[in-house]
């Protein structure tokens, strides 16, 4: 196992690293990761919305035997068919009972679909963020292009460095630093909710 735990090890490094040194496809990644929970997301809340509804029929259906067997008992006392009360009494109470154990399990539903609603609302929030700072990435690197371009169209690479060119150098330094100092932290926070 341990050549094999190696293995992953060194290609989960290589991935991080080439992630780290594009960070536009770590942004791609991200939101098809975001895209994903969202997916999922939503086929449990149908799910959920499906086990409440028929959660719900199945109460009512409860609620009308139970109201059955509580005119089935007033029947039984009314004629006089004690032998009969007692029974339906039973009955009457187990399925009371049935119906409260049937009336918390939707109430749980009803608080996992809540909780799976308010989490859908956190990843679309999330993607929407990050399709932010995907765009943002986006226009930095056509405006780092298009200013290469226009340096190799004008022969200024024939130049010899000049301060000016080495401070722009520093800059694209700082701005690739920055977005993957702001990735991180988007990282960090996604991980907290």
């Amino acid at each position: 196992m341990g050549l094999f735990d190696d293995l992953s090890r060194f290609l989960e490094n290589r991935l991080e690293e080439f992630l780290r040194n594009n960070p536009h496809l770590e942004l791609e990644a991200l939101l098809e990761q975001l895209r994903q929970q969202e997916e999922d997301t939503l086929k449990l809340i149908a799910d959920l919305q499906v086990q409440e509804k028929r959660s719900q029929d199945d109460i009512l259906s409860t609620a009308q035997e139970i109201q059955r067997w509580h005119i089935r008992v007033q029947k039984a006392k009314d004629g006089g068919r004690q032998d009969l009360v007692a029974a339906a009494q039973e009955r009457e109470a187990a399925l009371l009972r049935e119906g409260n154990q049937k009336w918390g399990h939707m109430q749980g539903l009803k608080e996992r679909l809540t909780q799976s609603q308010e989490l859908l609302r956190k990843i679309q929030v999330r993607r929407q963020e990050v399709q932010a700072k995907a765009a943002q990435a986006q226009t930095a690197r056509a405006q780092a292009q298009a200013q290469q371009q226009r340096i190799e169209t004008n022969g200024w690479w024939n130049a010899p460095q000049s301060s000016s060119s080495s401070f722009d150098d520093l800059e694209e330094k700082f701005r690739r630093w920055e977005t993957e100092d702001e990735l991180e932290a988007m990282k960090r926070n996604l991980g907290k909710k």
